[in-house]
């Protein structure tokens, strides 16, 4: 079983407890610690960068509590833009050996429209964040990166707007955006993700 830490980032309008049932198998599996953070606020209230600051500021707790370099990242939604920026602007990718992204808009969502609030802007198509990041042509550097998506999400639109560039990409046929958390197959996906060698 993996020795590293799991960090669960969540989406917008919502807190730690979106991934109770994920938390809980992943420590039934023996994965440990499993700890899921808050983003605060969690309404895109304030811009990506900042929670890319929250989550950098947690990593760091989790490497001193644990005494471990590295951890893995398991985000959803919104999360995700705010993880990659912790690893693509802020020198996370020396702190993160697997990134697993659940239902990300990292190339922008349709939906981000029905806010005017910084973080939603920067989540529309074409935002000034979404081009500088995904103009990397090195996104991850030594980190691992997957993005499970499903072709039936509304809420990241258009869909194929979760794919992430340079990662393994794997689509699941899940009907509702928020059940992608707790969608058995992803949840297993996710396991052998981190449990898997190399």
């Amino acid at each position: 079983m993996s020795v590293y830490p799991v960090l669960l980032v969540h989406g917008i309008d919502d807190t730690n407890t979106r991934f109770k049932q994920m938390r809980a198998v992943l420590l039934t599996r023996g994965f440990s610690p499993v700890y899921a953070m808050d983003i605060i606020p969690s309404d895109a209230s304030i811009s990506i960068e900042a929670m890319g600051s929250q989550v950098l500021e947690t990593v760091r707790k989790l490497q001193q509590t644990t005494h471990v370099q590295k951890v893995d990242i398991v985000a959803y939604s919104m999360g995700t833009l705010a993880v990659r920026y912790f690893l693509q602007r802020q020198s996370g990718r020396s702190m993160v050996r697997r990134f697993i992204s659940i239902a990300g808009p990292h190339h922008g969502t349709l939906s981000a429209y029905l806010r005017q609030n910084i973080g939603s802007l920067q989540m529309r198509p074409g935002s000034a964040l979404l081009h500088d990041l995904n103009s990397d042509i090195d996104p991850w550097g030594d980190v691992q990166g997957s993005s499970f998506w499903s072709p039936l999400d509304l809420m990241v639109f258009p869909a194929t707007s979760s794919r992430l560039v340079r990662a393994h990409n794997r689509a699941f046929i899940v009907i509702l955006h928020p059940w992608m958390v707790s969608d058995k197959r992803v949840i297993e996906a996710v396991a052998q993700t981190l449990a898997a060698p190399g």
